[in-house]
């Protein structure tokens, strides 16, 4: 863990740039979020690494504040759910798995979006996720069940099988 604020600026930023794309889905607002949290976090870099987590902080910081972002803005990214159909499992379209998952991602409200990206992308357990999201246990696991029913019945609604 790195004492000084600006070593750990030096070491984390870029994964934490990372974590903020996943959330927001764009490069630019993934700056300005990880940018925002970072400058939250100075005044407090002391008190924060006394208490021993200081990823789990500025991760909370990005997510609230990409939450509120996503309500001020009221857009949401719509998928073409039809689209998902025409995708061939030996990936000769121009469309990948991945690009399909994200886009199914984008659909799903913020606080969701989040939980599922820090369980399966940064391989949290659920009270680690809780912790960052500022919910109790239940609420994260909720949350992330929620996500994979929706995400579940989007892909069934769009397949022909």
């Amino acid at each position: 863990m790195a004492a000084r604020f600006e070593d750990y600026v030096a070491t984390r930023s870029v994964a934490l740039q990372r974590f903020a794309y996943l959330i927001c889905r764009d490069v630019e607002d993934a700056r300005d979020l990880v940018q925002d949290a970072l400058l939250g976090l100075y005044p407090r870099w002391a008190s924060v690494v006394a208490k021993g987590n200081p990823d789990a902080y500025v991760k909370r910081s990005i997510v609230n504040a990409g939450i509120s972002k996503w309500r001020r803005s009221g857009r949401e990214h719509p998928t073409d759910v039809a689209d998902l159909g025409d995708i061939a499992p030996d990936h000769a379209g121009s469309v990948t798995d991945s690009e399909v998952a994200w886009n199914l991602c984008e659909t799903l409200p913020p606080l969701q979006r989040a939980a599922v990206v820090l369980r399966f992308y940064d391989d949290l357990d659920f009270s680690a996720i809780a912790g960052i999201l500022g919910c109790p246990e239940a609420t994260a696991r909720s949350h992330v069940h929620r996500a994979l029913t929706r995400l579940r019945s989007t892909l069934i609604e769009g397949s022909d099988d």
